[in-house]
């Protein structure tokens, strides 16, 4: 087991304070309706995390998608069409996971790690720019790069480009937000497997809970997430607002 559940406090309060919900709001053991809180923000967004839903947006978008149920705030083109007279922009619906311990991996022979910038900015050139997108690399500052090896011994070492990035960023002081780019020649090789636990390692060395989101319909992502031994806890639906009205 990778998750245990005495963590899951630690997990709601990060969510507490990010959505600006009201202290003890997500107590275990509270009542587990929906938690519906307006706040002056140009974003509706629903949560469900483990037994709570919670919705948060302005008051009058709120209003406006009040007798929606769970199942149909989850539905992110059903978001859209809610929002619409709210000018209402997709950012799709995410799945949660979660970890507060992980096996550890070995790499099959040496690797180098770089903890710099321009290596992952060098790894996402190599990246279609949807992955890249996707990931966002620039907005997680710890980041841990595989470089590859030279080709032929003839190379020297300091030609090996990058070939996986995984990074994290930090969430109100309790969560890894994580993210892994792997540059295409090389993905199916287990390098973001790799790169990702060394990632989730060192958030876990610092005290943090890690997080990996992934888009509902992005399965490799998935799969990476379950093989490096997240469990699942909930799904994110967010929709931005250009406007409060037409």
């Amino acid at each position: 087991m990778t998750f245990d559940l005495s963590s899951a406090p630690i997990v709601r309060l990060a969510w507490e304070r990010g959505l600006n919900l009201p202290a003890d709001s997500l107590v275990m053991g509270a009542d587990r309706t929906r938690i519906t809180h307006p706040v002056e923000a140009a974003e509706l967004t629903f949560i469900r995390l483990w037994d709570q839903a919670i919705l948060t947006g302005p008051a009058a978008v709120l209003d406006a998608v009040a007798a929606c149920s769970d199942d149909e705030l989850s539905d992110h083109a059903l978001m859209l069409r809610l929002t619409r007279d709210f000018g209402g922009r997709g950012h799709g619906t995410q799945t949660l996971y979660y970890a507060d311990d992980l096996p550890v991996r070995q790499p099959a022979g040496t690797i180098t790690v770089s903890h710099g910038n321009p290596e992952a900015v060098a790894l996402e050139s190599l990246c279609p720019p949807d992955d890249v997108n996707d990931v966002g690399l620039g907005s997680l500052p710890h980041k841990f790069t595989l470089m590859g090896t030279p080709a032929s011994p003839e190379e020297d070492a300091h030609d090996a480009g990058p070939v996986a990035t995984s990074a994290y960023a930090e969430y109100q002081g309790l969560l890894a937000r994580m993210g892994t780019l792997v540059a295409p020649a090389y993905r199916r090789q287990g390098l973001g497997l790799l790169a990702t636990s060394i990632a989730a390692h060192e958030a876990l060395a610092a005290g943090l809970i890690v997080q990996w989101q992934a888009d509902v319909n992005n399965a490799s992502a998935h799969a990476l997430a379950l093989s490096t031994g997240f469990i699942l806890a909930g799904l994110q639906t967010s929709v931005s607002l250009q406007s409060q009205h037409r």
